[in-house]
């Protein structure tokens, strides 16, 4: 059987863990004194990371521990951290969350090749028979050290690439992936040197499904999931992932509010 707990309970958990300390540092002398003292210390400071960086501790600790996570809204975080399950009436709906990558830019392309592009997306869309969330989110980058962390990246790309293409049976989708990262990171580079000024983009996808127990809602949604990231990856020539864990938490924060600024949202990415 699975324990429910909210985040909040952790952080409450650590905050009585501190009192209990202090008051065996007060109440005693010597060694025990000291110990109080540090298990204080140590619930204070656990609690405040919590509070903190919860969306990135608490799901180390149910993924480890058969702990169910439920928000405040009544939302309902499995150990396995990769759906948000909610009960409505007798039914129960699942939630999942997909991370989009995009290579490609649609300044770099033709005014036909974008009209097409556009008609392959709406194409494999309408064959979606169920609702779907795309979420984007758009900031121009700092300069700084932008253009090394291209460079580097670039360098990456060129290995995975040298590496795929010397395996006795290379993965041709691999290799076209790895490709198209390479040209985007070339690309990058020789805009910068004309004084392109670079914008970047966060987008994922949301997908609900319904059923009459948790793991009927969990199935359905992992079909829909799965057939989501076919149809996305193929219509956009793109890599589409599920997000598990903090990042899917993130997904959820953002539903509600958008990071502040780019170095925020940089951090959280």
């Amino acid at each position: 059987m699975a324990f429910v707990m909210r985040p909040s309970h952790f952080a409450y958990a650590c905050m009585a863990i501190a009192l209990l300390g202090a008051l065996g540092a007060v109440t005693t002398g010597g060694i025990t004194s000291f110990f109080g003292a540090a298990v204080a210390g140590g619930g204070a400071l656990a609690s405040l990371l919590i509070y903190k960086y919860g969306y990135f501790i608490i799901p180390v600790i149910t993924k480890f521990s058969n702990i169910v996570l439920m928000t405040d809204s009544g939302y309902e975080v499995p150990p396995s951290q990769d759906v948000i399950i909610k009960k409505v009436g007798t039914e129960y709906y699942a939630t999942k969350f997909l991370g989009v990558r995009i290579y490609e830019s649609a300044a770099e392309k033709s005014l036909e090749e974008n009209v097409v592009y556009s008609n392959y997306f709406e194409r494999a869309i309408s064959s979606v028979k169920f609702v779907t969330k795309f979420c984007m989110m758009v900031y121009v980058k700092d300069m700084g050290d932008y253009r090394m962390k291209i460079e580097t990246k670039k360098a990456e790309a060129q290995l995975k690439l040298s590496r795929e293409r010397e395996k006795p049976e290379p993965d041709i989708l691999k290799l076209d992936r790895y490709e198209r990262e390479v040209a985007m990171w070339t690309s990058e580079i020789e805009k910068l040197a004309r004084g392109y000024k670079p914008m970047a983009t966060v987008a994922y996808v949301m997908t609900t499904a319904v059923g009459i127990s948790k793991e009927s809602a969990k199935a359905s949604v992992s079909s829909q999931a799965n057939e989501l990231k076919a149809t996305i990856s193929n219509a956009l020539n793109c890599e589409v992932e599920e997000l598990t864990g903090d990042e899917m938490l993130r997904c959820i924060e953002w539903e509600y509010m958008l990071p502040s600024n780019s170095q925020t949202l940089k951090e959280q990415i």
